[in-house]
C-alpha cells in the first residue's frame, strides 16, 4: 500500500522530459537546455540535532541561510524554465530560517510545488497560518518510538520526542481545521536501536497523531559521512517485519515498509551509469552553491555555481555543468556512488529504456 509511489518513481508521469532527456546521449547543446523537474534546497546549514546516521555531518552543520530576496528571483526564473517541484531538506534542518513561510509563499508563486523533510521540533504559528496550505507533503524524520531512545539516536533532550509529536499534532489540526490538501508523514529508519520501536511508532502516527503514514526506510551509506557505525547493517534479517506492519494499515493510514529497498542491497543487477545527472534534479545548499547531485556535496566536480553570483539560466547551461555532464556520461563509476540513492529508481527505468531493446519496438 504505496499510493505515494515512495518505494518508486514519478518519472513515468512526464514522458515529455523523458523523450527530451533520452534525446541528448553526448550533446551538450541539447543537455543544457534539459532543465530539472525537482530540486532540493537548503535553505540554512544550521541544526537543532547531531543524529547518529546523519549523511552530511562532513559539511559541519554551517549557519549559511539563503537570502530570501535572492531566492526568491531564482524561484521565480526557476518557474519558468520548467522546474516542477521543490524539497525544503538539506545540510540543515530547514524551519529553522527564520522566514522558511515567506519562502514556501514565494515557491509556490513562482508555479512550484513545495515539500518538507524536517525533525519537525520548531513549527511556528507563521508556518501554520501562512504556508501549511501551501505545501504538498511534509515528512518528519523521527526516529523512534520512545523519548529514550530518540534522544539517543537525534543526540538531543528527551523532551524534543514530545515537542515533536506536539507539533505534529499541531500540523494534523491546522490541516483539518482549514481543509488542507498536504499529507503529512513520518519517516524513520531502520537502525538496531529502534527496530523493536517501529509498531510502536506506527501506532503513535496512526492513532495518537493521525497521519497519513510512516516510512520505514534503510540506512544508506554517504560517501563522505564521517559516520560509519551502520554501513554494514544486513536487512535481510529485518524483513520478515513486512507482515506485521502490514496489518496497521487502514484506509487513512499506511505503513510503507521499504522491503524492496533493503533487498536491493544483496541484489546484483544494477544500472551501469547515472541518467539522471545532470538533468533531472539539483540541490542548493544554504551559501547558495548549486550541485547536480546531493551524494556529492562539497565536491567541485558537480558544483554549477552559486545564486548568489548568477541566475539559474546562466548556472544550469554554464561551463561547470558542461564539464560534469561530460564527466557523468564517460567517466563516472557508480560503484564509487551511494547505493539506493535519491534517483535509483529512476536511473533503473531509464536504463531500462535505453539497454533492454525489444525487436520490432513499432509493433505496439
Amino acid at each position: 500500500m504505496d499510493k505515494f509511489a515512495i518505494e518508486s518513481h514519478k518519472l513515468i508521469y512526464h514522458p515529455k522530459k523523458v523523450a527530451q532527456l533520452l534525446e541528448v546521449q553526448e550533446d551538450w547543446e541539447k543537455a543544457k537546455l534539459l532543465y530539472p523537474l525537482y530540486i532540493e534546497v537548503a535553505p540554512i546549514g544550521a541544526c537543532n540535532h547531531r543524529c547518529t546516521f546523519c549523511a552530511v555531518d562532513y559539511i559541519g552543520y554551517k549557519t549559511n541561510t539563503l537570502n530570501v530576496e535572492i531566492l526568491s528571483e531564482r524561484l521565480y526564473e526557476m518557474g519558468q524554465l520548467g522546474v516542477k517541484s521543490i524539497m525544503y531538506a538539506g545540510e540543515g534542518e530547514p524551519m529553522l530560517h527564520k522566514r522558511i513561510h515567506e519562502i514556501v509563499v514565494n515557491t509556490k508563486s513562482a508555479g512550484i510545488d513545495v515539500s518538507f523533510t524536517t525533525n519537525a521540533t520548531v513549527i511556528t504559528d507563521h508556518f501554520l497560518n501562512d504556508a501549511l496550505g501551501k505545501v504538498s507533503w511534509i515528512k518528519v524524520s523521527l526516529n523512534a518510538g520512545t523519548p529514550e531512545t530518540y534522544s539517543q539516536i537525534h543526540r538531543t533532550k528527551e523532551q524534543d520526542f514530545k515537542r515533536v509529536i506536539q507539533n505534529l499534532k499541531n500540523l494534523v489540526q491546522a490541516r483539518k481545521t482549514n481543509d488542507f490538501d498536504v499529507v503529512l508523514g513520518i519517516q524513520a529508519l531502520l537502525l538496531p536501536e529502534n527496530a523493536s520501536e517501529m509498531e510502536q511508532l506506527a501506532i503513535i502516527a496512526r492513532d495518537e497523531i493521525g497521519l497519513d503514514y510512516l516510512v520505514i526506510k534503510p540506512y544508506s551509506q554517504h560517501l563522505f559521512s564521517e559516520t560509519r557505525q551502520y554501513q554494514d547493517i544486513d536487512y535481510r534479517r529485518y524483513l520478515d517485519l513486512h507482515d506485521r506492519f502490514e496489518r496497521l494499515n487502514s484506509d487513512t493510514f499506511n505503513v510503507i515498509f521499504r522491503e524492496k529497498t533493503m533487498r536491493k542491497y544483496v541484489e546484483t543487477d544494477r544500472y551501469d551509469k547515472c541518467h539522471a545527472t545532470p538533468f533531472l534534479w539539483g540541490y542548493i545548499m544554504a551559501d547558495g552553491s548549486v550541485y547536480g547531485c546531493s551524494a556529492y556535496l562539497l565536491d567541485d566536480r558537480f558544483n554549477y555555481g552559486n545564486i548568489n553570483k548568477n541566475t539559474f539560466k546562466e548556472i544550469w547551461e554554464s561551463n561547470k555543468r558542461r564539464t560534469n555532464f561530460e564527466f557523468v556520461t564517460r567517466d563516472l563509476n557508480i560503484n564509487d556512488c551511494r547505493r539506493n540513492c535519491r534517483m535509483d529508481e529512476v536511473n533503473r527505468y531509464l536504463h531500462k529504456i535505453v539497454n533492454d531493446k525489444v525487436d520490432h519496438v513499432n509493433f505496439i
